[in-house]
């Protein structure tokens, strides 16, 4: 897990280097790449920008609120596994562009990453629940518990924002949490190698945590 969570840490280097590197060239023509591929509602030539309108801004104060949210949730999305984060990644995108496409208003330009961050959280949150990992359960309930009030920006008729993004990408991001949850966690159980220097044996009932926590190095 430890060299997963670093991985992650590169993604998510690379991911806000993309993310701002964009941004400039798009500050530099006057943000004509957000006319051209943010997310219009209802325009068949403008579906595939689902894909492309996370990726950008109207403004630097936009990426900057953008950017801690989504390297924190990115990155606690991504420590599990980088080939599991890009499929919830596409996912999300789908889920909160779809959202926008058949429900908002046709004269709106929707651009953004905040879809993506509300997709995250939706998947830190409750991966531990699905994977049955109790240090992801608890990372997702202090993440709900510290960071609940997103939730508010995701209700209908959130003004200022585009609350139907966030929806969306929340809905894909519970429903990524399902889809891409570790199967191998029901039926037999995995054979796991003796740790004799790991406090509590097989008949302990905190062995699974002190396993993961051992893999963490806190033991």
């Amino acid at each position: 897990m430890i060299a997963e969570a670093r991985k992650a840490l590169f993604v998510m280097v690379g991911f806000l280097a993309i993310v701002w590197g964009i941004q400039v060239a798009n500050w530099a023509d006057g943000y004509a790449l957000s006319r051209d591929y943010g997310l219009l509602s209802g325009s068949p030539g403008r579906l595939p920008d689902v894909f492309t309108a996370p990726f950008l801004h109207w403004s630097w104060a936009h990426i900057e609120s953008n950017s801690g949210p989504l390297f924190v949730f990115g990155f606690l999305a991504a420590y599990r596994g980088v080939s599991r984060f890009l499929a919830l990644t596409l996912l999300v995108a789908a889920t909160s562009g779809l959202a926008v496409w058949f429900f908002e208003r046709g004269d709106l330009d929707t651009v953004g990453a905040s879809g993506l961050i509300f997709g995250y959280f939706g998947y830190v949150t409750l991966r531990g629940l699905f994977d049955r990992h109790l240090v992801d359960t608890l990372v997702g309930l202090v993440m709900a518990a510290s960071f609940a009030y997103l939730l508010t920006v995701a209700v209908p008729g959130t003004p200022g924002v585009s609350w139907l993004a966030h929806l969306g990408g929340l809905v894909g991001g519970v429903a990524g949490a399902w889809l891409l949850r570790d199967r191998r966690g029901g039926g037999v159980p995995r054979q796991r190698p003796a740790r004799p220097s790991a406090p509590g044996g097989s008949g302990n009932p905190r062995a699974d945590l002190h396993k993961e926590l051992g893999d963490l190095g806190l033991l």
